[in-house]
């Protein structure tokens, strides 16, 4: 798996979109059934985008509304010679709702950066590095609107 950061676009539409959801300085993640702790994420259907995707997945999964939402780069997933294409978004979280897909979600909660290493489902070198990037570019979101 590798990253490519923004403004590098996918050759290819996405097959799956994914979100880091923020509010001030913790992620939201959801506790997904065969995952465990992970960001809101899943395929983007052929009648939306992949910003939709990321909206409906964190809505399902999280119960969050989002705001904010900007690109943030994506992933290439390589799995027995086939190459697939991940839009990864950074978004703030607005509000929160009743969680709708619960027969995948069995709960949400926010984290600190410290605490995600011993409970992000697959936490490596990689998901630090764009854990690290997703919150810096929240934050220089956050400073663009303030003005």
């Amino acid at each position: 798996m590798e990253f490519f950061p923004a403004p590098y676009r996918a050759p290819l539409r996405a097959f799956a979109a994914l979100v880091f959801p923020w509010r001030d300085s913790q992620v939201l993640l959801c506790d997904i059934e065969d995952r465990g702790w992970c960001i809101p994420s899943g395929r983007v259907e052929p009648f939306e985008t992949s910003l939709e995707a990321a909206h409906r997945e964190a809505l399902e999964e999280a119960g969050a509304v989002l705001a904010d939402a900007q690109y943030l780069g994506c992933y290439r997933v390589t799995e027995r010679s086939e190459i697939r294409w991940v839009d990864a978004y950074v978004a703030r979280v607005d509000d929160l709702v009743e969680i709708s897909a619960h027969e995948e979600s069995r709960g949400r909660k926010f984290f600190t950066m410290d605490e995600l290493p011993a409970i992000y489902h697959l936490w490596n070198d990689l998901t630090h590095e764009v854990f690290c990037f997703s919150r810096e570019a929240m934050l220089r979101n956050a400073r663009v609107q303030k003005g």
